[in-house]
């Protein structure tokens, strides 16, 4: 299947190679071997941030990451870890308005509480040429979810969501996980985001990088 572009902005101002940092969360980042909660994460962020001059932070399609390993929703045994990154994160402050990157339907949401887990999600469908594929965004505000209804309908550019703080995003610096889905089965308000290394060549075929989707540039 062959991705349409987005047909809106996920938020109201840009995400451009001038004021975003592409973020390396990966296993290979030996400055990482610091960060041990979200604390010492969002420390880390805004450091790089403050010495890049940057306001945002962007990255991690196809990421092998160690900042799971503290969270046992990840970690419970060395055959189960997964470290494997589905979507591409946007690190910004909490409560930072999200809008519908094309028209779209409430697939399904829910509050995935595991400590280091999605918190509040919502999974938008979406209809393009006749296919279909869905749009997961992670880490968002419990407020987001209050009124919504599965069918709701939503044009293309409109806001329908928030970014949560740390206490409602499933322990992290507030940032959204955005991820395309094109088979999302049985699933309902929760996708895999984060997967072992044996299942990633799946995972990463239907979860296609989400920048192909978004365009952003130097990205």
């Amino acid at each position: 299947m062959s991705f349409p572009q987005a047909k809106a902005a996920l938020f109201d101002f840009d995400i451009t190679a001038d004021n975003s940092l592409v973020l390396d969360l990966s296993a290979q980042n030996k400055a990482l071997e610091s960060v041990h909660s979200s604390a010492t994460l969002a420390a880390f962020i805004e450091e790089l941030l403050k010495e890049k001059g940057k306001s945002y932070a962007i990255g991690g399609y196809g990421e092998k990451r160690v900042v799971y390993q503290r969270f046992s929703h990840f970690n419970a045994s060395a055959e189960s870890e997964r470290n494997i990154h589905l979507g591409l994160d946007i690190w910004a402050p909490a409560l930072t308005a999200i809008y519908t990157p094309a028209e779209a339907l409430v697939h399904s949401f829910a509050y995935n509480a595991n400590a280091g887990d999605y918190g509040a999600t919502i999974i938008l469908e979406h209809q393009e040429a006749g296919q279909t594929y869905y749009t997961l965004h992670g880490h968002l505000s419990l407020r987001s979810i209050e009124n919504l209804s599965v069918g709701q309908a939503f044009s293309a550019g409109e806001r329908f969501a928030e970014l949560g703080a740390e206490n409602e995003n499933g322990g992290w610096p507030p940032h959204l996980h955005f991820q395309i889905i094109k088979n999302i089965g049985d699933y309902k308000g929760d996708y895999p985001g984060v997967v072992k290394e044996n299942e990633k060549d799946f995972y990463l075929s239907n979860c296609p990088d989400p920048n192909v989707y978004l365009e952003i540039a130097g990205i």
